[in-house]
């Protein structure tokens, strides 16, 4: 059974058992703690019943910076997943999914248009697991990453930008169907 909370920066050295998976994401310290300061809402974790942290997420509420309004990747206020990850021994049990939803009621208290993520293209059980939720994939970002874990050799690996609008996006006018379709560089994502 596991128990839900807003992150605490003393949870720091209780995380690492979360970043074992070589998709996971690992940040420096002053970057989870940045998080903690500018959007503790939108950090949390789960805990097993030892008191051990089995997972957390990570997400922000932004938008493209106001110069940038014309721009053709301009991207309006909205909820950002930063990183999601649940320590392999308490995966399949929906921590996942609880950890996402609770994200996805502050991004509804914070009026953003669309919850939008970034997952490698190969990472299709992430993907799979995103589109049983709701999330579709917006766009491309090419070499997002910059290693692809199936080919180190390979260089950089492509990201899909996948999105799920949220109450305020009553028309879904910031979602697409055929977002395969399109990609961008890198610079063009803010």
């Amino acid at each position: 059974m596991a128990t839900f909370r807003r992150f605490d920066p003393s949870d720091l050295d209780r995380i690492s058992k979360c970043n074992l998976d070589p998709l996971t994401e690992t940040y420096g310290l002053d970057f989870y703690l940045q998080y903690y300061a500018k959007w503790p809402s939108m950090f949390q974790v789960a805990e097993d019943d030892r008191g051990n942290i089995i997972g957390y997420i990570m997400g922000k509420l932004e938008s493209s910076p106001e110069y940038f309004r014309n721009y053709e990747h301009y991207l309006p206020w909205h909820a950002h997943i930063t990183a999601l990850t649940v320590a392999p021994e308490a995966r399949r049990m929906g921590i996942g999914r609880i950890l996402s939803e609770k994200l996805e009621i502050a991004a509804d208290n914070g009026d953003a248009w669309f919850m939008d993520l970034f997952v490698r293209k190969s990472n299709h059980r992430a993907i799979k697991f995103y589109e049983s939720m709701g999330y579709s994939v917006f766009r491309v970002v090419k070499d997002y990453y910059g290693e692809n874990v199936e080919d180190p050799s390979a260089g950089g690996e492509d990201a899909y930008d996948m999105r799920k609008p949220m109450k305020r996006d009553v028309k879904h006018e910031h979602i697409r169907e055929n977002g395969r379709d399109f990609e961008v560089e890198p610079e063009d994502v803010f």
